[in-house]
Formats: structure tokens, C-alpha cells, sequence
């Protein structure tokens, strides 16, 4: 654990990162985003780690970039410039990553926690979570959120977020495809935990591959898009993980996983 960021394995290959500065509203100053892409390039080279849950302690997920900082750096254009392709490239490490990642949102998320919640490859909220991009009321549209967001959610819905900065509940959210689950907060970790085991079940080796390949693909043309992923669909049957489990299946048993 740091100051800024907790770091925790399960037994079942399941790395948890928590944001942990909630007085700071778990902002993503530049120290929080260097602790966040220090973590995601080692648990990228973790062998243990089969999927990843990004959370937040307190009562605010995300509450974007740090306005204190930006303030104190008004008049210098390399921090700004600085600040926000550093944040780029945490959201890019976020996609690229070889694990599947999961967000678990309680709370707030607006901003570049809005951002943070659409680079994941999952989210899911409580019911009490809300998210906005409300940078626009403050002079300052969220022109590095919306390359997330637009790409989660439809042009209209997406515009409408940016050029409102209007709050929406979980259950918009959730209808807009920005998350894929609304639950009760009760309940939230039990439905977090569930996915992410029922993912860490399946091959390492695969889930790689298919990652890779869903988000490669969908900036395509769809007739490059199907020649694509025929290539990668040839090549993944030739890894052991595939005939392994081909041969389970037929054979009514457990895949045994060697994630090659």
C-alpha cells in the first residue's frame, strides 16, 4: 500500500487497485496518475494477476483531475500539456493492458473518473453512483474524456454529457452502456468479486488474445475487421490453451489451463 494507491492479490489472481486518497476525493493529480501506471506496467508482468479491479475508497470514486494542482500550475502550459498525456496514457495502459480490468464504481465519478470508468473493459456501479463530464461549467471541456466516453456510449448521449455537464444516476448510466451493472451498494462487491472470478477461470492466454482483438478490430472496416480476426481466431487454435480446451469440452471434463 502507498499513500496514494492500495494494491491487493486474491487467491484467485485477482488484483485489486484502490484509490486511497478520498480527502482529495481520489483525484487523479499527477502523483495519482504516476502510482496508476506504475502498478498497471507491473501487474501487466504479474503472472499472478488474472484480472484487475480498479475501486476507490470513501465516498467519491473519481472526482477527475486535481483543480488545485491545475490552479497552481495556470502559467505553465508543459505541466498542463504534461498532466493530461500522462492521464492519456494511463487510460491507453488501461485498454492495452493484457487483463481484463474491471471498475467498480461507488460513489461519484466525474471528469477523468468518467474517463477512468470507460477505458475499463467492465464496469459496474452501485445504485447510488453517479457520473457527469462537467468540465464544460467550469470553461474547461473534457476533451480527453470524451475520446472514452464516445467510444462507450452513443454520439447524441455522449454530447449531451459533454455539452450539459448534467449528472446522470447509475441506472442512465447503465442504459447508456457506460456501465454494464447497477446493483445495490450491498451487494456490489459480491457482483464485482463474481465477475472477475468467473473471468479468472478461463484461460490467461485467450482472454490476452481476445482483448487484443475486440479493440483493434472495432476501428476497422468491417471487411479488414472479419480478415482480421479470422487470422486471429487461425492462430489462437494453434495455442495449447485452445486444444486443450477443445478436447475438454468433447471430453465432458475441466480444462486444464497452461495460458499458452
Amino acid at each position: 500500500m502507498t499513500d496514494l494507491l492500495a494494491r491487493h492479490t486474491d487467491e484467485n489472481g485477482i488484483t485489486t487497485l484502490t484509490l486511497n486518497q478520498p480527502d482529495r476525493r481520489n483525484s487523479l493529480s499527477m502523483s495519482m496518475l504516476d502510482a496508476l501506471l506504475e502498478a498497471l506496467n507491473d501487474v501487466a508482468k504479474d503472472d499472478a494477476t488474472r484480472v484487475v479491479v480498479i475501486a476507490a475508497e470513501g465516498k467519491v470514486f473519481c472526482a477527475g483531475h486535481d483543480l488545485r494542482e491545475i490552479r497552481d500550475q495556470l502559467d505553465s502550459h508543459d505541466f498542463q500539456l504534461a498532466l493530461f498525456k500522462r492521464c492519456s496514457e494511463v487510460m491507453q495502459t488501461i485498454v492495452n493492458l493484457p487483463r481484463p480490468v474491471i471498475a467498480r464504481v461507488a460513489g461519484v465519478a466525474t471528469a477523468a473518473g468518467c474517463q477512468l470508468v470507460a477505458s475499463c473493459d467492465l464496469a459496474v456501479a452501485a445504485d447510488s453512483a453517479r457520473f457527469a463530464t462537467p468540465g464544460v461549467n467550469i470553461g474547461l471541456f473534457c476533451s480527453t474524456p470524451m475520446v472514452a466516453l464516445s467510444r462507450n456510449v452513443s454520439r447524441k448521449h455522449a454530447m449531451e454529457m459533454l455539452l450539459t455537464g448534467e449528472m446522470i444516476d447509475a441506472t442512465r448510466a447503465e442504459q447508456l452502456g457506460l456501465v454494464n451493472r447497477v446493483v445495490d451498494e450491498s451487494q456490489l462487491d459480491e457482483t464485482v468479486y463474481g465477475m472477475a472470478r468467473t473471468i479468472a477461470e478461463k484461460s490467461g492466454h485467450t482472454l490476452k488474445i481476445g482483448k487484443g482483438a475486440f479493440y483493434k478490430q472495432m476501428e476497422m472496416p468491417l471487411d479488414k475487421a472479419y480478415d482480421y480476426t479470422a487470422k486471429v481466431m487461425a492462430e489462437n487454435l494453434m495455442a495449447d490453451d485452445a486444444r486443450e480446451g477443445i478436447c475438454a469440452f468433447l471430453d465432458k471434463r475441466k480444462p486444464e489451463w497452461k495460458d499458452s
